[in-house]
C-alpha cells in the first residue's frame, strides 16, 4: 500500500502544477473529445500523457481505484481538484457549473 501512496501523492502533485490537467493515453479518442471540449471554450489544459510516464500503469491503476471504476478513460483535474472522467465533466459542463470552477481555477478569463 505504501506504493499506491506515493502514486496519488504524484497524481496529486501533477494535479496540482497547473489550472487544468487532463491523464489521457494518446489513443483514447475520449481524451481527444475532451481536450477538443476545453480547448474550445478557450482553456489551455495540461494533458498529461499516461502511456508515456513511467508510472502511468500505476497512474492509471490509482485513478481507477478512487474513481470506482475499471476504464477511467480521460481524467480532468481543475484547480487541483478532481473533476473526474468524462462523464463526470461533461455533466458539469451541461449543468453550466464548469465554467465558473474553470473561472475560479484561472483557466478562463471570460
Amino acid at each position: 500500500m505504501q506504493y499506491q501512496v506515493g502514486v496519488l501523492e504524484k497524481i496529486e502533485m501533477i494535479a496540482s502544477e497547473n489550472a487544468v490537467v487532463i491523464f489521457s493515453r494518446r489513443n483514447c479518442f475520449m481524451c481527444h473529445a475532451i481536450e477538443r471540449l476545453l480547448y474550445g471554450m478557450g482553456v489551455n489544459p495540461t494533458v498529461h500523457e499516461l502511456d508515456e510516464d513511467p508510472w502511468g500503469e500505476d497512474m492509471e491503476r490509482a485513478l481507477m481505484v478512487v474513481l470506482s471504476t475499471p476504464n477511467p478513460g480521460p481524467v480532468v483535474f481543475v484547480g487541483g481538484s478532481l473533476v473526474g472522467p468524462m462523464d463526470r465533466l461533461m455533466a458539469a459542463h451541461i449543468n453550466g457549473s464548469l465554467v465558473p470552477l474553470l473561472k475560479q481555477a484561472g483557466a478562463l478569463w471570460l
